[in-house]
């Protein structure tokens, strides 16, 4: 996730819900706070964790959806189910925050999914839209092929691929990012670390 070099803006974007439409929010575990859902008129929550329990408030309908943060995992199996319930709660003038723990995978993810779904947004364009909301997205490899295969599925073409690179398969939008990264071991003693 965030190495010990992260910012201040980093670790402030963590605790901060991030509107990615006037129907849709995001935001990780620690955000969900019961006043803060009030004000914001938040009427579902789409839950994305294993452990953490859903919130209980009147007037508040919570789903939990239990998938790990992991490449292997089957997020793709909930993306027209997440983005139709969203619709949904849309339509009839409902607000949804989709959360997991971080904020950052799992639930950036289902975001990226329901903006291709029902904003017509490529999954480039959706990507770079939810990244300027919360800076801190950044779907797991094996979330980005499930994305992938949902943009193909969803328009018969694809703006985003998977590439190698020298730190292994990646989304080409991330590309640029890790060009010039380079795997060091954790315990260099060459590094006096």
């Amino acid at each position: 996730m965030m190495g010990a070099c992260g910012s201040n803006m980093d670790l402030a974007m963590f605790s901060q819900i991030a509107e990615i439409t006037n129907c849709l929010y995001l935001s990780s575990a620690a955000a969900v706070k019961g006043e803060r859902i009030r004000s914001l008129g938040i009427t579902h929550i789409i839950n994305l964790t294993l452990e953490i329990p859903n919130l209980q408030m009147p007037n508040l309908e919570s789903i939990q959806i239990h998938i790990d943060d992991s490449p292997n995992a089957r997020l793709g199996l909930y993306f027209d189910r997440c983005a139709d319930k969203i619709h949904q709660v849309d339509r009839k003038g409902g607000k949804t925050l989709v959360h997991c723990v971080a904020g950052v995978s799992r639930s950036a993810s289902i975001c990226l999914a329901y903006l291709m779904k029902y904003q017509r947004l490529t999954l480039e364009q959706a990507y770079r839209h939810v990244k300027r909301r919360r800076s801190v997205i950044h779907p797991n490899v094996g979330f980005w092929r499930q994305l992938v295969d949902y943009e193909r599925r969803l328009f018969g073409r694809n703006t985003v691929k998977m590439v190698q690179s020298s730190i292994g398969w990646v989304p080409d939008i991330y590309y640029q990012e890790t060009k010039h990264m380079v795997w060091m071991p954790r315990n260099s003693s060459r590094f006096g670390y």
